[in-house]
């Protein structure tokens, strides 16, 4: 297994490099040395292999045939990715951690469910603003389920030319009824807008009502997940005819404080869990993209200037802060949380200003 190990880096450097004789190589080595130990992966490997051996798509060997393409561009309509191996890590809301959990329960009992009469849920509408991770929840989906992802973006697939964004929309919609898998339709709005919108095309007015027909009749092998960060713009025959619709709002405390953990913890070991709900408190508003983001330009400035990781941590949230008003709140936060644990002293040096103006933060917060 060391062997197979240590061959992992050159196998990346190949693929990155589109090095196929590399790749197959490579391959074909870690095939045979895991030949008796993990027969089944050594299996799945040859199998692979032979596929890109007669010039087929080597999905195929796993039983996900290439998604269609435009007939004019020869261009894929889709992206198909296979269930993650690694479960996607993402923080939701008690509320909807439930209902995520019960869809998923839902469908992995859909034959008990038939058996009685009853058809398991086909179809899931996430909405809410940016970066608060309904991409992720379909990764989770698709990992969950064992089921192969199909990422359609329908603000790209728009095309200038009459008749073609509805032709191509529904090749994409026949190939994930094709076969189990999830048809994950990013940018819903783009297309399934209000049909009475005075500004919209006849176009997408017709690709509305082919989509209503589509959503009311998806096969039961098959899940259709929608995502738009533009609820308000959805036609509202759209609403009925999704299984369950489900806000995915921007984080609460718990949430944000559980993202900082996860991105933070493991590299900045240094810090106090209680500073860490510092950062939860004063980063209300803040997405799981942005507590993502932060935490990398964090990560980076502490490796490359080589500081504490508090002062990284200061400065990159000043640099999306007002300066005064994230003074106020951070040395109010910092000061009710930390208590005892660090002096007014210590919290004036992390902001970078003079004791008596931190008194000045902390005495005006406590008036207001």
């Amino acid at each position: 297994m060391k062997a197979v190990l240590s061959m992992i880096p050159q196998l990346i450097r190949a693929s990155i490099e589109n090095d196929m004789r590399t790749v197959e190589s490579s391959a074909l080595t870690i095939l045979r040395k895991l030949k008796t130990e993990e027969p089944a992966i050594s299996a799945e490997i040859a199998k692979a292999l032979s596929y890109h051996g007669v010039g087929a798509a080597v999905t195929r060997s796993v039983g996900i045939d290439p998604p269609p393409t435009d007939r004019d561009t020869f261009m894929s309509l889709a992206r198909v990715e296979e269930p993650n191996v690694i479960e996607p890590k993402i923080v939701l809301s008690e509320e909807n951690s439930m209902l995520i959990d019960r869809f998923i329960k839902e469908r992995s009992l859909a034959e008990k469910l038939l058996a009685a009469g009853v058809t398991p849920p086909t179809s899931l509408l996430l909405y809410g603003p940016p970066g608060v991770g309904k991409t992720f929840l379909t990764s989770l989906l698709s990992h969950k389920l064992g089921l192969p992802l199909i990422t359609l973006d329908l603000a790209s697939s728009i095309s200038s030319y009459l008749g073609k964004t509805g032709q191509n929309l529904k090749k994409v919609i026949e190939y994930a009824q094709s076969a189990p898998s999830i048809l994950f339709l990013d940018e819903f709005d783009a297309v399934a807008k209000r049909r009475d919108d005075p500004g919209d095309l006849g176009e997408l007015k017709r690709i509305v009502n082919v989509l209503l027909k589509e959503l009311e009749n998806w096969p039961i092998q098959s899940i259709v997940v929608a995502a738009t960060n533009h609820a308000d713009m959805l036609d509202k025959a759209i609403w009925r005819r999704f299984d369950r619709a489900i806000e995915i709002g921007l984080p609460d405390l718990g949430a944000r404080k559980a993202l900082w953990l996860h991105y933070l913890g493991s590299y900045l070991n240094t810090i106090d869990e209680d500073f860490i709900l510092v950062l939860a408190k004063v980063t209300e508003g803040k997405s799981a993209a942005d507590i993502s983001q932060l935490s990398e330009r964090i990560i980076r400035q502490v490796i490359v200037d080589d500081i504490e990781p508090i002062q990284a941590v200061i400065y990159q949230l000043k640099s999306v802060s007002e300066d005064n008003k994230f003074n106020s709140l951070f040395a109010k936060t910092a000061k009710d949380i930390l208590g005892k644990k660090v002096t007014q002293k210590t919290i004036a040096n992390w902001l970078g200003i003079s004791p008596s103006t931190l008194s000045h933060h902390i005495n005006t917060n406590k008036e207001e």
